[in-house]
């Protein structure tokens, strides 16, 4: 066969170029509009997806605390970044705001990893971020978090204050409480029916959910070494004292049996109970 030479061989070449560009650059665009990430998005991108209807901000706080010997301590950060994205691309209309990495918790020198606010503060922060997500141009701002320790309280207020201020103008704050409580207790149902233990910090959930996101970067979220002896303290009795920690190791139940398999149920949960409480609090 013979090869092709010449100014016919250079065409060629400079329209497989060409085509190449062409793809790619498409591909780059389309890309750039279904960006879902606040931070990721230049103004003008910001400006258009405003006006193509992503007008509800979601903000999603995460957390810096330690997480047992084998969670790295950002555990409810990156936890946070990909749940808040997620949701934002399911709903549609909605952009993922960047997390918040602080929310209320105390340090500990006996087990260091933890960088906390005071409730108060948070709800100084949630109360100005939201209403500058207002100015920014969105309707519709969402409140939710992935931590307990006294949090559920502060997002709760904070919405309904800025709810009643800002409502005559059409523009509403809400609190989602589905994303946490709810979908954890889902789980844990489904934990008791396998005979599983159930946990509040650092067991199979945080575990699972941490292995699952970060199956492309495995040991850099999770030490798995480390999984076949997480076991800490028993989970309290619901409205009695938590007793003294014997296990000192910061975990509350046991993550023995965590899984990958088990990180995608939590995961989905999340997301599923965030996004259909979200539109029952805003109809397109």
């Amino acid at each position: 066969m013979r090869s092709i030479t010449g100014p016919l061989a250079a065409a060629l070449s400079a329209f497989a170029v060409s085509a190449v560009l062409l793809f790619t650059s498409v591909t780059t665009a389309a890309e750039r509009a279904e960006q879902v990430e606040f931070e990721l998005m230049t103004w003008p991108e910001l400006k258009s997806a405003l006006a193509a209807g992503k007008t509800t901000a979601l903000f999603y706080t995460g957390g810096t605390e330690q997480r047992g010997p084998q969670n790295a301590a950002g555990g409810h950060n990156l936890m946070a970044r990909a749940t808040v994205k997620a949701i934002a691309q399911k709903l549609g209309n909605a952009i993922a705001m960047p997390v918040l990495p602080y929310t209320p918790n105390a340090a500990s020198a006996d087990l260091p990893g933890t960088i906390g606010l005071t409730p108060e503060i948070l709800a100084l922060v949630l109360d100005r971020i939201a209403a500058e997500a207002i100015t920014n141009g969105f309707k519709n701002v969402v409140l939710m978090g992935d931590h307990g320790g006294g949090q559920p309280n502060v997002y709760r207020t904070v919405a309904q204050k800025l709810d009643a201020e800002y409502a005559a103008r059409g523009i509403h704050v809400y609190y989602c409480d589905q994303v946490y409580a709810p979908a954890n207790a889902v789980f844990d149902k489904m934990l008791t029916e396998k005979k599983l233990p159930i946990s509040t910090h650092a067991g199979i959930s945080d575990t699972s959910e941490m292995m699952y996101l970060s199956q492309d970067t495995p040991e850099l979220w999770v030490r798995k070494a480390l999984i076949a002896t997480a076991v800490g303290d028993p989970v309290p009795v619901r409205g009695q004292p938590a007793p003294p920690s014997v296990a000192k190791n910061g975990i509350t139940g046991d993550a023995r049996a965590s899984s990958v398999e088990f990180g995608k149920v939590i995961f989905d949960l999340r997301v599923d109970h965030a996004v259909r409480q979200i539109q029952s609090f805003i109809k397109k």
